[in-house]
């Protein structure tokens, strides 16, 4: 009598249920992080110079730069929520969406560790900058590389299903 296999069990090649599960949900979580980081930070909703100031308080973009960040992040972080929104190509979504991800990760730990005191302007004006940002945009690192891994993975063991 064989024992009965686990989820995780690489000799099976189908991706475990939970995984996928998992992977949709988180996918879609994220997604409507990014759709409301977009939102609030939309020209209807929040002005470019508004939005530049705070971009402008991180001190690390000169001028010009900072007015360009200002009208074109809103729509590159739309453009990535509704890559994961759709989940099409979902492993292309999930890393530009990680690398995203870790890129305010890192910006925010360096300016909170430069003792700036500013307003993070992650989700509209008026959020300071402090230990509550850092575990929370940690735990949305934490949730895009899982879902990175996980997309990864569905497509390994889809690719092996297959063979």
């Amino acid at each position: 009598m064989n024992a009965p296999s686990s989820a995780l069990d690489m000799t099976n090649p189908a991706p475990p249920v939970a995984l996928r599960w998992f992977v949709t949900i988180g996918r879609l979580a994220l997604a409507a992080v990014f759709l409301f980081a977009a939102w609030t930070k939309m020209p209807w909703v929040q002005p470019p110079p508004l939005f530049g100031m705070q971009i402008d308080s991180y001190q690390i973009l000169g001028p010009g730069m900072v007015m360009l960040v200002a009208r074109t992040l809103p729509w590159f972080e739309l453009a990535v929520g509704l890559l994961l929104l759709v989940g099409r190509p979902l492993r292309f979504a999930t890393v530009v969406a990680s690398l995203t991800v870790a890129g305010f990760f890192a910006l925010v730990v360096r300016t909170y560790a430069a003792g700036l005191e500013i307003n993070c302007g992650c989700f509209g004006p008026g959020e300071r900058l402090g230990p509550a940002t850092l575990v929370r945009d940690g735990a949305f690192l934490a949730l895009s590389l899982a879902i990175t891994a996980g997309a990864f993975w569905l497509r390994r063991r889809k690719s092996a299903s297959a063979s």
